[in-house]
């Protein structure tokens, strides 16, 4: 039974530069967080990725297989504004099950959407309305199977601007040209474990049992992608979020210690604003830094539980003045870890010994949702004020009433 309808948007940053940018189209195009030959490409246009170029590859590499390759600075809150738009125009079709990232959507299929004509029917409707109401550069594959896992692995099978139905009967055949780690759920280190058991092939992976998965996996989760695999649907259980960070590959002028530290400090109250906004607070911070010309160095402090960025800045202060002496600071970062909800520290000794610090916290949400992002910080940061813009990761859409986008 066809059960859900999966949406991918292909090469979903580039496409929309070359949307928006006539001057971009069917060109090799790649986009960057940042302008320097020291970085990464985001993704690549197909036009690029016929050179080899993918997400990941560095940007000098990149100009040697594809010398014509135009590079683009990312613009985050430009994609985030037509990820919504498109959602929109999804909306007009099926009702939205779950936004996935920013460039994926599953639907579900009910009732008579679920007959093969129905289905095909309403994801050609998808591919239309964009076309008609965005443009022709902003592309989909589309994928409809029994379940979220296979619907996803149908959109990967032609793109761009593919159309796949799989069902359980086509299944292992219509897959076995894949790689394993061409499912989603394996990465280089599973599919390690997975050919140290015998399994190489797609076809190894079919015939392996329940049992044997579980063992590999190390838990239900091998249990999961053994129904997965065969088009059953399973129950998974609400992930909560473990960490909230930050990083950025410092631009030529902020590779000083001040300035990289003023840069950290940014990322630092961007956590924090987004901390109060879900509603959590953190006991562990962790700071890092890659020093030129290839040094890593990290720190951490276990913290009682805050959100609160006065008292994280004398933290992280401390923690920043442990790092490696003479170098040159090229990429920093830093994560919060050990969530728990902010409700239930109904004690904290900050808040009781200094509740106007609980006052002044609410006033500084308050401006900053009402006149936006960079309207008010702590003044540590006001060397990189416009450093560190909004980014987009793989698994969250940045909300741009938090994250400042005046790059």
């Amino acid at each position: 039974m066809l059960r859900y309808l999966f949406v991918d948007f292909n090469a979903y940053f580039a496409s929309v530069e070359q949307q928006l940018r006539p001057d971009l189209r069917d060109k090799p195009v790649g986009i960057v967080a940042v302008m320097t030959d020291r970085t990464c490409l985001i993704t690549a246009s197909y036009q690029a990725r016929r050179y080899g170029l993918k997400t990941g590859t560095p940007v000098r590499e990149a100009r040697k297989r594809c010398p014509e390759l135009i590079l683009v600075e990312a613009r985050p809150a430009v994609y985030v504004d037509m990820h919504h738009r498109l959602l929109q125009i999804i909306e007009q079709c099926i009702p939205i099950t779950q936004v996935c990232s920013i460039d994926e959507v599953l639907c579900t299929l009910h009732g008579r959407e679920q007959e093969p004509q129905r289905a095909i029917a309403i994801a050609q409707s998808i591919k239309d309305a964009i076309r008609r109401q965005v443009g022709p550069y902003i592309t989909c594959s589309i994928g409809i199977a029994p379940n979220p896992f296979l619907a996803k692995t149908a959109c990967d099978l032609e793109k761009p601007d593919g159309l796949v139905l799989l069902t359980e009967n086509d299944v292992p055949d219509r897959l076995l040209h894949l790689q394993l780690q061409d499912l989603c759920g394996i990465g280089p280190r599973m599919a390690k474990r997975l050919h140290r058991s015998g399994i190489q092939t797609i076809a190894d992976l079919y015939r392996a049992t329940r049992q044997q998965l579980r063992t590999i996996w190390g838990g239900i989760e091998g249990e999961r992608f053994y129904a997965h695999l065969r088009g059953e649907c399973t129950d998974r259980t609400q992930t909560k979020r473990r960490s909230v960070g930050h990083s950025h590959v410092l631009e030529p002028e902020m590779r000083t210690d001040e300035r990289a530290f003023a840069v950290l400090h940014r990322l630092m109250q961007k956590a924090t604003v987004r901390m109060r906004r879900y509603g959590v607070l953190s006991g562990r911070i962790t700071v890092g830094c890659t020093f030129l010309p290839t040094l890593e160095w990290s720190a951490e402090m276990r913290i009682p539980p805050t959100n609160d960025p006065f008292m994280l800045g004398t933290v992280l202060r401390r923690l920043w003045d442990q790092r490696p002496r003479q170098r040159i600071p090229f990429h920093v970062r830093i994560h919060f870890t050990e969530l728990s909800p902010a409700y239930l520290q109904l004690e904290l000794p900050l808040l009781s010994t200094y509740p106007q610090r609980h006052r002044l916290l609410a006033a500084l949400d308050s401006i900053i949702l009402r006149h936006g992002p960079g309207a008010v910080y702590i003044a540590t940061a006001h060397p990189a004020r416009t450093s560190a813009p909004m980014r987009i990761s793989f698994t969250a859409i940045p909300d741009p009433s938090i994250e400042d986008d005046s790059h």
